[in-house]
């Protein structure tokens, strides 16, 4: 039963099992997490397209995107910017109960938010990836004008500005794209996941040509 007492937890007949069998993968997530253009979403959703040609069935959420709809109704207070991290860590929750590889964006700037997220995937199956990309390489990214807003004190409370990155402390990756390609740092990611056997071991085309021919 949930904290209110007239709410209660409902059970399904078809378990997380069943769906992971039906899509013939074990769910995981990837939480990447780092500054505002570290390129969080760019190593997301280049790790998901490899994973796709490979056969497995992935998702990507970004931050971004989820206040085009479910988070819409959130401004960029600081208790508003946590309930977007809870509401995106909710809905990996349930992608991961559905069975999918999930990858989520989010600059996640407090140990207590990925904290969070990780507690709702079993132990070993939640993959944080620190994008550490140093402040000013993100600023000279700048594409969306942000830290120039931030700079000029036209956005308060901005991450990495006037408002703190706590820097995890042991994540499972942790990748500086200073000086790599995208390509390079997914390739990383990649190895990490096929030496932990969390995806099939050197493998993954041999996984994809599997699922194409079934």
């Amino acid at each position: 039963m949930s904290e209110h007492s007239e709410v209660y937890w409902q059970d399904y007949a078809i378990s997380r099992r069943d769906r992971a069998a039906l899509l013939d993968q074990e769910p995981l997530v990837l939480w990447f997490t780092g500054l505002s253009g570290a390129g969080k979403t760019t190593l997301a959703n280049g790790l998901a397209k490899r994973l796709y040609d490979c056969g497995y069935a992935t998702y990507v959420l970004d931050g971004d995107n989820l206040r085009h709809g479910l988070n819409r109704d959130l401004d960029f207070s600081v208790k508003a910017r946590h309930e977007n991290v809870r509401r995106m860590a909710e809905v990996v929750g349930l992608m991961y109960d559905a069975g999918l590889i999930t990858l989520a964006a989010c600059i996640s700037p407090f140990k207590a938010e990925r904290d969070f997220a990780r507690s709702l995937a079993p132990a070993g199956r939640f993959v944080e990836v620190f994008v550490d990309t140093p402040l000013a390489l993100c600023e000279e990214r700048d594409n969306k004008g942000l830290y120039r807003r931030a700079r000029a004190g036209e956005i308060s409370d901005f991450t990495g500005i006037d408002s703190p990155f706590e820097r995890p402390e042991e994540p499972e990756i942790a990748i500086n794209t200073s000086g790599r390609s995208p390509g390079q740092c997914v390739d990383t990611i990649l190895d990490y996941l096929i030496a932990r056997r969390l995806i099939s071991p050197a493998g993954t085309e041999a996984h994809g040509a599997a699922r194409r021919q079934a």
